[in-house]
Parts: structure tokens; sequence; C-alpha cells
């Protein structure tokens, strides 16, 4: 049987996990998030090679995720900086946070979510924006869209069937 690449599909998460796929680069994102900008600070963050960091840069700048700005001429040295589609990510990174420690919660975290006036831990929910109403399988389903072939209209329809 013949793998398909992602970019023969029209699966937004297939799509999404081309540009951000590895857990280095979704790793990389998160500290963007947190505010590193320059190589020498994901590196240390991170503790990951050097190639392997120049690679992965460049791949989210090319993916519009980061972008590159030079901040000094001599010797040339750049930032990346997140783009709007790079912070748009965020809530993603919240769903991964949320998602883990629920799942797999460190015995000490070394990062909280907090709300910012309060500053007590905040319990981040996925809702629909019309409706209100938790993304769960009690108020949502997927469906097939224009492009899906009959495999995927089947294995949705049982799992819709299931569900129902």
């Amino acid at each position: 049987m013949e793998r398909t690449s992602f970019r023969d599909m029209d699966c937004p998460i297939a799509l999404s996990l081309e540009r951000v796929g590895d857990w280095w680069s979704i790793l990389i994102l998160r500290d963007a998030t947190h505010g590193i900008t320059r190589f020498d600070q994901f590196q240390k963050s991170l503790g990951i090679s050097t190639n392997s960091l120049s690679r992965r840069l460049g791949v989210l700048v090319e993916a519009g995720l980061l972008e590159r700005r030079r901040y000094s001429e001599r010797p040339p040295r750049h930032e990346y900086v997140l783009t709007e589609s790079g912070r748009t990510f965020r809530p993603v990174l919240i769903a991964l946070y949320a998602w883990g420690s629920e799942n797999f919660p460190p015995e000490t975290p070394n990062v909280r979510l907090v709300h910012k006036e309060s500053g007590a831990d905040v319990e981040p929910l996925l809702i629909d924006r019309s409706t209100g109403d938790p993304l769960d399988d009690e108020h949502t389903s997927f469906q097939p869209g224009p492009s899906a072939d009959d495999r995927l209209r089947a294995v949705l329809a049982r799992r819709n069937e299931v569900t129902a």
C-alpha cells in the first residue's frame, strides 16, 4: 500500500503536522511564545544540536510561523520572531499543556498557566465560539468534507454511528 504524503491530503491536521510535526519544532514554538528569539537562547533552552536547530528554524520560517530578523550587522546575527500565524499556535500549545497536565502530570511542574489578574491556575477548555459548548463527543463530531474519499466517509460514518 502506497503511503500518501501530507501534501496529497486535504486534512487540516495532516497539513498542520507537515509544518510542526516533530516535537523539536513544537518546543521551539513554545520557547518563542515564552519570548525566546535568539539562536543561542533556543539552543541553551532545548539542548538541541546546532544543525538540528538551524534546520528546524528554517522549516518554521519557510512555513510562515517564524520570521527571521537581523539584529546585528557585525557579526551578522538573526533573531526568530513569531509571525501572526505563529502567534495563533498558542492555543495549540495550551491544549497540549492541558492534556499533558491531566494525563502525564509532572511531580513538580516547571511552568503554570495562570490568569493574569488573579494569578489563579487556569483550567483550559476548548469550546465552540458560536454555542459555547465544549468540543467533546457529546457536542461535536467530525463529518466528511468536500474532498473526503470513500474510505474516510466510511470511517467517519462508523464512528458517528457508535457515538450517536
